[in-house]
Formats: C-alpha cells, sequence, structure tokens
C-alpha cells in the first residue's frame, strides 16, 4: 500500500475508491495509474472499447480492479458501470479522474480532506476555465453548461463540466440515469441538485 495511504487510512476510514474510465488514452493512462497508486490502491479502471493498446496497458499492472467491454458506448456509461463495480466492493464513494492526463492525483487529497468535513457532499475539482490558453469554445461550452444548470436548479457552479469529482456512491443505489455519454456528467449534478445533495467545487 501506498505511503499517503498507510500515513492516513483515508481510503478504508470513508471507504472510496477511484474510478478511471478510458478511452483510446494509451499514451497517458500508465501515468495516470501510476500517479494514483501514490494515494491509494483502491483502483478501478472502465476500458470504454478501447481500440490502441490501452487495453495492454491496464493489463501490465498488478492487483488492478478492471472491466472491459468491445464496444465504445460512452463516457456516462462507463462512469455508472464504474459506480455499480465500485457498491460491488462495499465503497461509499469514488473519485473520478480522466485519464488523459489533465487531471492531477495529486489533488486527491483535497477531495478527502473536504469530505472529512462534509460527509455526503459531491464535490467537484474547478478548474480555472478562464486561463489563458483555454480554447473559447471551451470557456463557452462551460458558460452554457453552467447556465443549463442554474436553470434548472436555482444553484450556481463554476465548472460543471470538470469530470475530477468524488462523488457519494451510495445515494446513488436507486437512481436511473438516461444519458450515457458526456453529458452524464451534467444529469448527475442537476438530479444530486434535485435530491438535496450538497455540491461543493473546490479548486
Amino acid at each position: 500500500m501506498s505511503q499517503y495511504l498507510d500515513h492516513n487510512n483515508w481510503s478504508n476510514n470513508y471507504n472510496i475508491c477511484v474510478i478511471i474510465p478510458t478511452y483510446n488514452n494509451a499514451g497517458t493512462i500508465k501515468d495516470v495509474i501510476i500517479g494514483v497508486q501514490k494515494y491509494t490502491d483502491n483502483i478501478i479502471v472502465i476500458d470504454d472499447g478501447s481500440t490502441d493498446d490501452t487495453p495492454i496497458i491496464i493489463k501490465s499492472f498488478e492487483n488492478l480492479s478492471s472491466v472491459r467491454y468491445e464496444v465504445n458506448k460512452g463516457k456516462g456509461f462507463a462512469i455508472q458501470l464504474g459506480f455499480k463495480e465500485a457498491l460491488a466492493k462495499g465503497f461509499d464513494y469514488a473519485i473520478t479522474i480522466d485519464s488523459d492526463g489533465q487531471h492531477f492525483p495529486i489533488d486527491i487529497p483535497k477531495f478527502v480532506d473536504t469530505l472529512k468535513d462534509n460527509p455526503g457532499s459531491l464535490i467537484i475539482g474547478s478548474r480555472n476555465i478562464e486561463a489563458d490558453g483555454m480554447p473559447s469554445k471551451n470557456t463557452f461550452a462551460n458558460k452554457f453548461s453552467n447556465f443549463w444548470y442554474w436553470a434548472e436548479t436555482n444553484q450556481k457552479l463554476p465548472d460543471t463540466q470538470s469530470g475530477y469529482r468524488l462523488y457519494p456512491i451510495y445515494l446513488y443505489k436507486k437512481s436511473r440515469f438516461f444519458t450515457t455519454k458526456f453529458e452524464f456528467e451534467i444529469e448527475v449534478l442537476v438530479r444530486s441538485a434535485w435530491s438535496n445533495i450538497k455540491i461543493i467545487p473546490i479548486p
């Protein structure tokens, strides 16, 4: 087990795992897994029908829990399957981190520290969407998504499109979601707000 786990034991105390959905990320998936392993061994990789070397790279890791299916079904489907796998393994919370390298595993402790004071919350790692170099189409898409979320919930969030999140998956056992691609990440926010699940953005 990692040094961080031995010192803080957060995975066991809070029943947290990390879900990594991936599709054709052979160039980055290895580094992402290694980065997450510095903080926890409770990792579930969902291979969403990759056609490159991603499956080979995943298999190169010993004692790594993974699920693969042959036909790509979308990120939302992969995350929902990850939730089911995590619940079956007895986890109450799951951190989702993208496998393309845009999220940094070093931020994992920030989610756990926030959870300590806010059990049962959905925590979102919010990006600096106005940062220099951020494509204008991404900025527009996020603003549009933020507006749609506000229109549906009367709540405001700075980054509704961030996939770096900590979910209280035990609260979704009976939830039914209708989207299977990237739009799942906004659907789960809206349904969480409707269910009075506290949503906390962190930088």
